[in-house]
């Protein structure tokens, strides 16, 4: 995430006087000059690690100072503070429309946080023998998936804290989780260059994607639960794509991002509007964010 705002603000740089504002329902808007936009303090006081969509005007966020913040879409403005964690907040997230937050650290902790309670965590999540580095909520905010670099994933029920199972899988280094919307899957990348599909419900692997030339990074899935993407690492212009996978009966590899000359550290699908094509963006180490066309991979 960090990466992703150093990336846009040298594009920001670029754009001497107008600026495309792109609206939830799908539309673009023309604002004015650049830099016009009302100024805020900063939601934190170090690097942000991680941010996350909350509701249609929230968004949620992790700092290496060891805080998560709730900030306004529309205004800037940071209007929660939670601090609790140890050591520096690594992914944050949320199930869309809830008031209910989560965040993964260092310190090898989950903490849920309430959006209208105190400002302390309202639930804990303890297991992990190192840095948490995945995290998913179900839609309805019931279950939590959690991943680390001990090889795990763990499975919570987040109103009681209790772990609910536990599987470890050799080398299998997490780097991060998403839920797959309406079904009870989790999609998970991992350091051993692999994308694996888990079944929540018994938290087994239902399948395995195969495996890449370089670590997986990160990874999302499509509103309509169709597909998924994970990125590369690389370096001098070797690996670093984004892979698009089928995620009904064929389960194959779709098509490939090529473009970026360093480690693709983040991937995301876009909100489609009547007027837009199908379109996923990518962010990496080369200091670039590049918006693709989904189904033919072109650049937009």
């Amino acid at each position: 995430c960090l990466l992703l705002a150093r990336a846009m603000g040298k594009l920001q740089s670029k754009i001497s006087f107008h600026t495309t504002k792109y609206r939830a329902d799908g539309s673009v808007a023309q604002t004015g000059p650049a830099g016009a936009s009302q100024q805020h303090s900063p939601a934190h006081s170090d690097a942000v690690t991680s941010v996350a969509a909350l509701k249609p005007d929230l968004c949620v966020s992790g700092g290496r100072d060891k805080s998560v913040a709730v900030s306004s879409w529309r205004s800037g403005a940071a209007l929660r503070r939670f601090v609790g964690h140890e050591r520096e907040v690594t992914k944050v997230t949320s199930a869309l429309d809830s008031s209910r937050v989560f965040s993964a650290s260092r310190d090898k902790t989950v903490m849920m946080w309430e959006l209208h309670g105190t400002s302390g965590p309202s639930q804990h999540f303890p297991g992990h023998d190192l840095v948490v580095t995945g995290l998913a909520v179900s839609p309805d905010a019931s279950q939590l998936c959690t991943g680390s670099r001990d090889n795990t994933v763990c499975k919570w029920d987040t109103e009681t804290g209790e772990c609910l199972g536990r599987a470890a899988i050799s080398r299998n280094l997490v780097t991060h989780l998403c839920w797959v919307p309406g079904e009870p899957y989790v999609i998970q990348t991992s350091e051993d260059k692999t994308t694996r599909v888990w079944d929540s419900r018994e938290l087994q692997v239902a399948h395995t994607f195969p495996a890449k030339q370089h670590i997986q990074t990160c990874c999302d899935v499509s509103p309509d639960a169709r597909y998924c993407l994970s990125s590369s690492s690389g370096s001098a212009g070797h690996g670093a794509e984004a892979t698009l996978w089928d995620l009904r009966q064929t389960r194959g590899r779709v098509c490939e991002y090529k473009g970026h000359f360093q480690t693709t550290t983040s991937c995301v699908f876009l909100p489609r509007g009547p007027t837009l094509a199908p379109s996923i963006a990518t962010s990496s180490s080369d200091s670039t964010v590049k918006v693709w066309d989904q189904d033919t991979a072109g650049r937009g």
